[in-house]
């Protein structure tokens, strides 16, 4: 046990996690109301990695505890360019829209609710957003890891066309 423990602390240090949203869902059965707890967190390193786990159980720090373990499955590679995004991008998922925006050097995280947590932990530390549509905790995270899974640097855009950077620009 006492190996499982050290073993976490070093995880922890190697992402940061933050919890988006605590729901409490109860179903009924023949016996009554069955009440569990979902949780939906968000994990980075700011340094471009990030990722979204969702977890239940009947008590809330094990919910938390098995969205990080979800969250470190489904990690995205996001590209940052000194501290923005390259280029702007629409995140769509469901009913939800989130339109994000290079922004210059000083302006900050311009952005509501889970969308400012995964873009801080992602290590964007300018940029500005716009929410459209359905404001759900999950729909929104999902779709902002949408939109930064769709950027591509200057440099990939060239490799992948096979010109220089000096072309592209």
């Amino acid at each position: 046990m006492a190996f499982d423990k050290n073993k976490s602390r070093d995880e922890k240090k190697e992402f940061e996690e933050s919890v988006i949203h605590i729901s409490r869902v109860s179903k009924t059965v023949k016996g009554g109301k069955n009440m569990r707890f979902s949780a939906l967190v968000v994990i980075g390193d700011r340094k471009g990695r990030v990722g979204k786990g969702i977890g239940k159980s009947t008590e809330v720090p094990d919910a938390i505890r098995k969205g990080i373990e979800e969250a470190k499955k489904n990690i995205i590679n996001v590209s940052i360019v000194n501290g923005t995004i390259p280029h702007e991008t629409l995140g769509e998922f469901s009913a939800s829209q989130i339109v994000m925006k290079p922004a210059a050097s000083g302006t900050g995280v311009i952005a509501g609710g889970p969308v400012r947590t995964v873009c801080e932990l992602a290590g964007i530390t300018d940029i500005r957003t716009k929410s459209i549509g359905s404001n759900n905790p999950n729909n929104m995270v999902n779709a902002t890891l949408e939109g930064l899974k769709g950027l591509k640097s200057v440099e990939e855009v060239a490799r992948l066309r096979g010109k220089d950077v000096k072309d592209i620009k």
